[in-house]
């Protein structure tokens, strides 16, 4: 856990209400997070709240990816480099086309829950599988 340090704030944007769950996991990890469900309400809630990380669903927002982490980019610049694109689309040609172009850093769902699971199986001890 993130003993000692202040807690690290994360902004996930995504359309999913069900994904308050990997925010509370994260919460065991020394986290604090907040929820966004479009684009709109992060850039609001950036304007009035500093975030160390920001989680954005590729495809869940009225504005394009290009210009979501361009407006993350002027109005936090030292977000730079930590948005985290999230996505089921990593089997999509286009879509890889446009990560790589940009040199956008992204993990697909099952990336984040697996790399969830390690982290919180080694500080927790969890002996089991991770799950599917």
């Amino acid at each position: 856990m993130n003993r000692g340090h202040q807690p690290r704030n994360v902004l996930m944007v995504d359309d999913k209400p069900s994904m308050r769950r990997l925010l509370d996991l994260l919460a065991g990890l020394g986290c604090e997070g907040d929820l966004a469900h479009d684009s709109h309400l992060a850039l609001a809630m950036m304007e009035k709240e500093t975030f160390d990380v920001v989680l954005l669903d590729l495809r869940c927002s009225e504005m394009p990816a290009g210009e979501m982490t361009s407006a993350i980019k002027e109005l936090r610049p030292k977000l730079v480099g930590r948005v985290l694109l999230i996505t089921g689309e990593v089997s999509d040609p286009q879509t890889m086309k446009m990560i790589k172009k940009n040199c956008w850093s992204y993990f697909s769902w099952q990336q984040v829950m697996q790399d969830l699971w390690k982290r919180l199986r080694s500080l927790l001890g969890f002996l089991q599988p991770s799950p599917d």
